[in-house]
């Protein structure tokens, strides 16, 4: 064995005796571990996918389903006298899987329908009735204050994909599925239902938008309405860092203007994704240049 690759294994084993260490100490420090699996991910033990996940886990267990719901007002959802044609044009214009069905209003949630079920019906023999109550599964509630970890456990456990999140009243607030959650971990993902697009900006919803930091502020002044300045930098990302004053770190976030910027992926010398939340009207503020 050369010095070099003697050297290599030393500190190999200098790491994994920290890494022992930090998981074995008592009390355990979460900001412990996440800085030795940045090293490690520096030194190359570990590559920076697996880097990103392994803080996407633990973050998860700090989050709660407020965060990472769907609203109530942007639920794709399909009333139980709606006619079946209706219901297959919201299934096709949405791309969704499950819809929640309501009863007139959003707070009475009659069961959730799968879009394999409805489509099996046009595939199935002619001159046969649709019924969507013979469909309809199960409702999942959830408080707003639901721990993303445990809620995760629990889909998996139960083998369900979709809850319905309800706040302190039992009014509906929104919904959240498996995906909301594992997209904390492994950040967008894309089915084979979804657009494939090398666009800069990616639409969610309304209000939730995927935004590459590469973004040039120009286009996101166009497409988003803003009017941020740039002047000073030439990209979305670089607004965002001057904006935080140090380079974020993964789960960073902050409000600027009128918008919300979570730091969706990062390393050591530069952001590259963006969520963007588009904030309620009543929080409105005028965009500034990044700057505050």
């Amino acid at each position: 064995m050369d010095e070099h690759s003697s050297t290599h294994g030393s500190g190999k084993r200098n790491w994994l005796e920290r890494l022992g260490q930090a998981l074995s100490s008592e009390p355990r420090s979460r900001h412990q571990l996440v800085e030795v699996l940045r090293e490690a991910q520096e030194r190359s033990v570990i590559n920076v996918d697996t880097l990103y996940m392994t803080e996407g886990v633990l973050a998860i267990s700090d989050m709660q389903a407020r965060e990472v719901m769907i609203p109530r007002g942007q639920m794709a959802v399909i009333d139980i006298d709606d006619s079946l044609e209706k219901m297959l044009r919201t299934v096709v214009e949405s791309g969704h899987s499950r819809f929640p069905v309501i009863n007139e209003s959003r707070d009475e949630v009659e069961g959730i329908l799968l879009a394999k079920d409805l489509l099996g019906y046009f595939a199935g023999p002619a001159g046969t009735e649709f019924d969507i109550r013979e469909h309809l599964r199960r409702v999942v509630y959830i408080p707003e204050s639901k721990r993303l970890d445990t809620l995760l456990n629990e889909f998996r456990a139960n083998q369900y994909h979709m809850a319905i999140v309800v706040d302190e009243y039992g009014g509906v607030a929104g919904l959240v599925t498996i995906e909301d959650i594992l997209e904390q971990i492994v950040g967008q993902i894309d089915d084979e239902y979804d657009e494939k697009q090398e666009a800069n900006i990616y639409r969610h919803s309304a209000t939730r938008h995927t935004v590459k930091a590469l973004t040039p502020i120009d286009e996101f002044n166009d497409y988003f309405g803003a009017a941020f300045s740039s002047e000073e930098f030439d990209t979305i990302g670089g607004l965002v860092m001057n904006a935080f004053g140090h380079l974020p770190k993964r789960g960073e976030f902050i409000s600027i203007g009128r918008f919300q910027f979570k730091v969706l992926g990062a390393d050591k010398r530069r952001i590259h994704l963006l969520k963007v939340t588009v904030l309620p009207p009543e929080k409105d503020e005028p965009a500034g240049d990044g700057d505050d």
